[in-house]
């Protein structure tokens, strides 16, 4: 594991850095490709994907530094340091309210939206996890497991040290969440079931993996770690988007039948 890939002159290619590239424009690629089958403006979504990576990577580290926030005040040094530590929850909730900002102001319906992107958004976590791979950091507990990885010269991980690649394992989530958003939105009934479908799963997930991290730093709510705190409500988020979306479709359908009738 390697995050300096390669330098051009006085230029470094980090991989983190790479990854994250190219998460965010293969999230845009297939947004733009998926938009013209639903009947949606490419334009809007180029604007949307910018909006959103400027409101995700705000808002995951505005959640980091709340994590953060006692080692702050008792030293505010730890401020100068803008490069390192963000939440991946607080770019997903900063992302989608951008991302409804965005619509309200261009009057667009935002449940369309939310579910055409969502799939990339997972797609994007995908690369980012790769990403974290190389750099080290979003590590796992130490382990004595066959399936270890050890990292030999990391600024986030402990070197030398057999550790679960939970990198690894939310990668491989992330991509097979693609996939089974994909397999969703082709068969929705509902605009909005698809966004649902993203809380409900990734939270879920995400409530999992979180019992094999390392990275203890990132804070904790009583016994949960901080995404688990925020994953409960996640979930909850989506069962009732879900079920939201679904009534009113029934509904429709009703009135539907009963005006034909």
């Amino acid at each position: 594991m390697k995050n300096e890939l390669f330098s051009i002159g006085p230029i470094t290619i980090y991989g983190y850095g790479l990854m994250i590239a190219i998460g965010v424009l293969a999230a845009y690629f297939s947004a733009t490709y998926r938009s013209k089958k639903y009947a949606l403006d490419p334009d809007k979504v180029f604007y949307m994907t910018v909006w959103a990576v400027i409101g995700g990577f705000g808002g995951a580290k505005l959640l980091y530094l709340i994590t953060q926030l006692p080692a702050i005040l008792k030293d505010p040094s730890l401020l100068k340091d803008a490069r390192n530590g963000f939440v991946v929850y607080g770019g997903i909730i900063g992302g989608i309210l951008v991302g409804w900002l965005y619509c309200r102001i261009k009057k667009l319906k935002f449940l369309e939206y939310f579910d055409l992107m969502m799939p990339s958004i997972a797609l994007a976590q995908g690369f980012g996890r790769i990403g974290c791979f190389l750099a080290g950091c979003c590590y796992g507990k130490e382990t004595s497991g066959p399936l270890a990885v050890t990292f030999t010269n990391s600024d986030f991980a402990p070197n030398n040290v057999a550790l679960i690649p939970t990198q690894i394992y939310s990668g491989f989530l992330d991509f097979a969440h693609f996939l089974l958003l994909l397999y969703v939105a082709k068969h929705k009934k509902a605009d909005g079931q698809v966004a649902a479908c993203y809380l409900i799963f990734y939270s879920i997930g995400r409530f999992v993996i979180e019992f094999f991290r390392g990275d203890i730093e990132r804070g904790s709510v009583g016994v949960l770690s901080t995404s688990q705190f925020i994953s409960i409500f996640t979930t909850v988020a989506g069962i009732i988007l879900l079920l939201t979306v679904v009534k009113k479709q029934k509904q429709e359908a009703n009135i539907s039948l009963n005006s034909k009738g």
